[in-house]
């Protein structure tokens, strides 16, 4: 070899990958903290787009856009240059061979984490659904709004009269968060917020039925704020019946018990279940189909690999109960696995084949406390151990809301459309997309005016 010929460079070594499954707040949280970490990072989604999932519901009562809700994957992650998304579903993953099935191919990764979230359980009626939507992504508050909007378009051009009233009865089941805030939203629509814009059907008429199956609303908050949402929603016009399981759904009616209710809109917010993604997976699941996860979130046996939000199950060494399903213990699971892959990687350390490191700290779930909006300032709020409502209640729950929206633009657009709806009883994004489909039994003479 010549004396000035210099040998060829060794290759650098390529830098661990770390593939995140799923853009809800545990997968952007837990990317986000891998900023600066020494690795790819390549982030899943079936979707282009981070949703705000706790303000669906009011993209289903047309009171914000969906643009105002969302952000795209890709700008939120633009700076972050060890960061790739790819658009697609996973089909599979396989814990073994350190794969992901995406899009017919395999993806191999170094660290696993996944944040596939949940979809809605119908406790082993998935034949509601078609009936009965829940609220879950962008396309449920959007189909659910189309729903909502035509009923009253139909009322309007309906003379039958029982048809008339099915199609002006609302029956929401479950009597969570979502399922509150819901009833109390359509409420407040058909009474304070659209009847001067219909001519022959009085939409304050509309029945607002909220329908749970235990003893209380609001069971994951203190009692006296679930006796307030219930006295407010009844003081709205809400009816609310507790202790009542739904026991059939059909076009067009609700079975409670023998009780055939006719309605025309059912929405479903009793119960949710993990993505069906880990189901073929190999490991352990609960009876909602979520992951039981280790103390450090990673799946036994799979010290690599680590399942977070809405998807894992975990008890919290301090309080002893399980880590709630809301999007704070997404945010704090996601950002306490991202912290402890770039720790680990920054060490270089490698963790073993089949069991956790010794020293690995356990995830615990700090409470920041519970709200609930239910109308028109009117809220309720679990802090620091103590119980909030009314006008106070909802300023909060506003102000906590637009801190966790993503970017300067939404927080904006979210804070005008909240003022000018107060001000105004007026929701802007009322527009009915996709087909009509107009169901009327009997149409009424259009060429007679109504006052």
């Amino acid at each position: 070899m010549p004396e000035n010929a210099t040998a060829n460079p060794e290759p650098a070594a390529p830098e661990p990958r770390v593939v995140i499954v799923g853009g809800g707040f545990a997968g952007m949280h837990a990317a986000r903290q891998l900023g600066s970490a020494r690795c790819s990072v390549v982030l899943v989604d079936r979707n282009n787009h981070h949703v705000f999932q706790p303000l669906l519901y009011q993209v289903a009562t047309a009171a914000l856009s969906p643009a105002d809700i969302s952000a795209p994957i890709r700008g939120v992650f633009s700076h972050q240059k060890n960061v790739s998304v790819a658009l697609g579903e996973v089909t599979g993953v396989d814990l073994e061979a350190r794969q992901i099935h995406l899009g017919g191919g395999a993806v191999a990764w170094d660290w696993l984490v996944l944040a596939a979230g949940a979809t809605h359980a119908y406790f082993g009626h998935d034949e509601w659904a078609r009936v009965a939507p829940g609220l879950k992504s962008l396309d449920d508050a959007l189909e659910i709004r189309r729903r909502v909007l035509l009923a009253f378009e139909e009322a309007e051009l309906e003379e039958d009269e029982a048809s008339r009233s099915a199609k002006l009865t609302f029956v929401v089941v479950g009597g969570g968060p979502t399922g509150v805030e819901m009833a109390g939203a359509l409420r407040e629509i058909a009474a304070e917020t659209i009847p001067e814009d219909y001519r022959r059907v009085d939409t304050t008429t509309a029945r607002v039925l909220l329908l749970e199956g235990g003893p209380r609303l609001l069971a994951g908050m203190s009692e006296q704020s679930s006796r307030k949402a219930l006295r407010d929603l009844e003081r709205m016009g809400v009816e609310v019946r507790l202790n009542t399981l739904v026991t059939d759904v059909e076009d067009g009616r609700v079975l409670v018990g023998e009780e055939r209710v006719p309605a025309a809109n059912v929405i479903w917010a009793a119960g949710v279940q993990g993505a069906p993604l880990v189901r073929d997976m190999g490991v352990e699941l609960d009876r909602q189909g979520r992951v039981p996860v280790a103390p450090d979130c990673s799946i036994p046996g799979h010290p690599r690999a680590f399942v977070v939000g809405d998807l894992a199950t975990l008890t919290d060494p301090k309080s002893g109960k399980p880590v709630p399903g809301v999007a704070q213990g997404a945010i704090q699971m996601g950002q306490f696995v991202g912290r402890l892959i770039r720790k680990e990687l920054e060490a270089g350390s490698s963790a073993p084949a089949t069991s956790a490191p010794d020293d690995r700290p356990a995830f615990t779930y700090l409470d920041k406390g519970s709200m609930a909006t239910i109308g028109r300032s009117s809220a309720v709020a679990d802090l620091a151990g103590r119980s909030f409502g009314g006008l106070f209640a909802w300023l909060l729950w506003s102000v906590i809301h637009v801190m966790f929206l993503i970017g300067f633009r939404s927080k904006l657009l979210v804070m005008v459309n909240w003022a000018w709806q107060w001000l105004f009883m007026s929701r802007g994004a009322r527009l009915i997309t996709g087909s009509p489909e107009i169901d009327v039994k009997q149409a009424r003479d259009l060429s007679r005016h109504t006052e």
